[in-house]
């Protein structure tokens, strides 16, 4: 079977950084923290009072009050960035292409603002009688694809990936794979979550997965640092248009990067720790290496999935050593520091600042890195962006359950 190229031509973002993709690789650039106190609920009785929230969005702006109504708030995020991904990409609008073209979407949760706030109506009334009618459309993952293929008319396969904080990742592998097999000439992917709850929120608080450092939380999420003591929600999407390299190069499309290839594998460990001998993450980089054509010592910079917690970091870490060794000049930076863990739509918002990195030779940094682990021994771009040439980078995402996906992104090959 003839292997089909695969580029990006097209980006969309909603994030605690910005809600287009200019602002947040501004901001991602100049190394600032979209991380605060949580404003979409009073956080006083929990452990953890701050998340990486969205800012300065609203639904019936930038859709249209009757629309937003019917969409659970990550279902809006995802039409909000695959909007500005179809325009950034200038499309054909003709039928025969729209037929063409094709939605996987990556949602870990998906509609739990939904669920929450109807169960609250429910257990209130004491019947079903205030249930929203839109209740289960709203609340189901594939609403997010769904929506963006009823505005746009798109008739390719369409569908959600839900992996846990993964998800996004493997909804890119997956579309990837139908462009390069030749059965549509591109895809509108990518992920999306919508979860600062107090349901959500509690859960994790439960789980004592969360940073707690309740008094900085511009400094909480600090991968890599010896000093972390667990994640930061956030939440947001990131979309991309993944599009057959010769149908773009003939009507003049813009080219960020091209995917090359993309690593899977999986712990087969624990429901939610990850092996602390990192062999499933060590499998899915070795993986995305052969699957790309490329040796290690080609990859000029790696976006970590770098979650800020003590025993993923770890790792990680490890498993980037082993592959690259342990004099390796590759340099690795935790977004996450910035935009906190958007779960399912971690790889989406991460593979944006991965494609940029390549199109524009900046490695965004690792904030809040100020007193180095002795147990993550690598170059994780300290709190300043660098500038330095990336011909080839990588996107890593891990989940719960023990999901590994990295992505390969470069320089348009010749």
């Amino acid at each position: 079977m003839e292997i089909r190229r695969v580029v990006v031509t097209g980006m969309g973002a909603v994030t605690p950084l910005g809600n287009t993709c200019d602002e947040f690789w501004r901001r991602l650039v100049a190394g600032e923290s979209g991380v605060g106190p949580i404003t979409a609920f009073d956080a006083a009785d929990f452990t953890t009072r701050f998340a990486a929230e969205v800012k300065d969005f609203s639904g019936e702006e930038l859709i249209g009050r009757k629309e937003a109504k019917r969409m659970d708030r990550f279902a809006q995020f995802a039409f909000v960035a695959a909007r500005e991904a179809i325009e950034d990409a200038d499309l054909p609008q003709d039928q025969a292409f729209k037929e063409n073209v094709g939605i996987v979407i990556g949602a870990g949760i998906g509609g739990i603002i939904t669920f929450w706030l109807n169960s609250n109506k429910a257990n209130a009334d004491g019947t079903w009688a205030k249930v929203s009618p839109f209740f289960i459309p709203m609340l189901m993952a594939n609403a997010a694809p769904a929506q963006i293929s009823m505005e746009y008319g798109f008739r390719g396969p369409f569908f959600s990936v839900a992996s846990a904080c993964a998800s996004a990742n493997d909804a890119m592998i997956t579309a990837y794979n139908y462009v390069a097999r030749g059965d549509v000439t591109a895809m509108i992917t990518g992920g999306t979550e919508a979860t600062i709850t107090p349901l959500a929120l509690g859960g994790f608080c439960s789980m004592k997965a969360l940073s707690t450092r309740n008094d900085d939380p511009a400094r909480a999420s600090r991968p890599f640092d010896k000093e972390r003591d667990g994640f930061v929600i956030g939440e947001g999407s990131g979309i991309f248009v993944l599009e057959e390299y010769e149908h773009a190069k003939a009507r003049g499309a813009r080219i960020y990067a091209e995917m090359y290839g993309y690593g899977q594998s999986a712990d087969a460990y624990n429901l939610v720790a990850p092996d602390p001998e990192s062999r499933g993450v060590e499998l899915a980089l070795r993986r995305s290496c052969s699957s790309a054509g490329i040796t290690p010592s080609e990859i000029d910079y790696i976006n970590a999935h770098g979650t800020s917690t003590p025993l993923g970091d770890t790792a990680e870490s490890q498993a980037i050593e082993r592959v690259f060794g342990a004099d390796s000049r590759v340099a690795v930076s935790s977004t996450k520091s910035m935009h906190g863990h958007a779960l399912g739509a971690a790889g989406g918002i991460e593979g944006i600042a991965t494609v940029l990195s390549v199109a524009h030779d900046i490695m965004p940094p690792t904030i809040n890195y100020d007193v180095p682990d002795p147990t993550c021994t690598l170059d994780y771009v300290p709190n300043v962006a660098r500038r330095a040439r990336v011909n080839i980078a990588l996107s890593n995402s891990f989940g719960f359950g023990g999901h590994n996906s990295v992505l390969v992104f470069g320089k348009p090959r010749p």
